[in-house]
């Protein structure tokens, strides 16, 4: 088959895309050359890394990564392969060393990816190996930036700056971190993980598809509703009820919420409204934030309220409730997605037992919802190849966008998100150049 700029061009129409997009291997290898290789990937959080010697490895596409902190203090984000025979230097996830050794054949390097020493040296003499020369030591990725802790890695020596990149959607990862009273937010334990059997767009799509809660979702609403009418008048749910509650929801709830789209692909739902508005006050949450930035401070703070914010490609992120949604693509019909929670440093630990409880209840894989939008994923792949009509539609709400500078709005069920996902794919796809 022909994968020219013509052909990819002609998978994607003003409203809808072809199954292609989901489903041929083929262009899943081209995505991870031409989206993947090319925006800004997150990757991980400084705090991962916070000391002198800590290593978090990882992949991104096709690419072993090894995030580093130096002796003085010094990030580095390096390709995890050792310049001898290749080898992975460093296992994933994450780790303490004095250095990078290689487990083949013993090759060391710093933290910064400098060669440091090699076994039996003198069987190198007047060879041209030279410890200084870059060309035997651990390579740099193209770019890497670090935004409020978080940290990001772009593969291509030419893509712009990373707060280019991000434009308005910055402001969650910045009320994530103002959300703690001292300005920052910090890892808390290893994430949530589990294989999706489905290709990873359809993922990225569903965090801002709002006209499925109420049908995939549909048996957890009920018994939410269930549960409200026995509750006694004034009662106070619980903190399972709390977060369970709005699963229930109309589809004028989430119409009122809204949708926005960014630039490359990001974008978000709700702003001043979520899911997550109406949760009780944590004793103690209230007063540590005033009195770290006044009252006025603090209500600006927390009345920003973005239900699901879209990195375009990589990952997700609530500000509301500190966790983030991180997408791994294996290939065509498998994607392995990590739940990330963050601590607010100087708040009540009772915040971060929301956070944690947030997740166990949605969107890990034994909760009363993630399964839920798991199974619809497994059926689109499994259906999309048929002998069917080959196109997915995503009209709702087509024409009637509202444009304001890089902003484009919806009521909260429009296929927005989708449309303007699609509209980076295909930007990234059909460049002439590739990295």
């Amino acid at each position: 088959m022909s994968y020219d700029i013509a052909h990819i061009k002609s998978l994607v129409e003003p409203n809808r895309v072809h199954r292609d997009v989901y489903v041929d291997p083929e262009i899943f290898e081209l995505e991870l050359k031409r989206i993947w290789g090319r925006a800004w990937i997150y990757a991980g959080h400084e705090s991962q890394i916070k000391n002198p010697g800590d290593t978090y490895a990882l992949t991104i596409g096709r690419e072993p990564i090894v995030m580093a902190r130096a002796k003085d203090g010094s990030l580095h984000v390096l390709y995890n392969r050792c310049a001898h025979k290749g080898a992975k230097v460093a296992s994933e996830g994450c780790g303490h060393s004095a250095g990078f050794r290689c487990p083949y054949h013993g090759w060391t390097y710093h933290h910064d990816g400098r060669l440091q020493a090699l076994p039996a040296r003198a069987g190198y003499a007047d060879t041209g190996l030279d410890l200084e020369n870059p060309a035997f030591h651990m390579q740099p990725v193209a770019q890497f930036e670090s935004y409020r802790g978080f940290i990001f890695v772009c593969f291509d020596k030419s893509a712009p700056d990373l707060k280019t990149f991000l434009g308005d959607v910055a402001a969650t990862l910045d009320n994530m971190a103002d959300r703690s009273p001292e300005g920052e937010v910090e890892v808390a334990g290893p994430p949530l993980r589990y294989m999706h059997d489905n290709n990873w767009k359809m993922f990225i799509e569903n965090l801002n598809d709002a006209m499925h809660p109420m049908i995939a979702h549909g048996s957890v609403g009920s018994a939410t509703r269930r549960l409200a009418a026995k509750m006694p008048e004034g009662a106070t749910p619980s903190a399972e009820a709390e977060i369970i509650f709005p699963f229930g929801s109309s589809y004028q709830f989430f119409d009122d919420l809204g949708v926005t789209g960014l630039p490359n692909g990001h974008g978000y739902m709700g702003g001043k409204k979520s899911i997550h508005t109406s949760y009780s006050d944590i004793p103690g949450y209230y007063d540590s934030m005033v009195a770290s930035y006044g009252e006025e401070k603090t209500q600006e703070i927390l009345s920003q309220n973005r239900h699901n914010s879209i990195f375009y490609p990589s990952f997700t992120a609530k500000d509301a409730v500190q966790a983030v949604r991180v997408v791994r693509p294996i290939a065509v019909n498998k994607t392995i997605v990590e739940t990330w929670h963050f601590r607010l440093k100087g708040a009540p630990e009772d915040m971060l037992k929301r956070t944690i409880l947030y997740s166990r209840l949605i969107n890990s894989n034994a909760s009363m919802v993630g399964p839920d939008d798991w199974d619809c994923y497994a059926r689109m792949q499994e259906a999309l190849p048929s002998h069917s009509t080959p196109w997915v539609d995503m009209r709702r709400g087509f024409g009637k966008d509202v444009t304001e500078g890089d902003h484009r709005t919806s009521f909260g069920t429009s296929d927005l998100s989708f449309r303007n996902q699609y509209h980076a794919w295909l930007d990234y796809m059909t460049r002439e150049t590739v990295a």
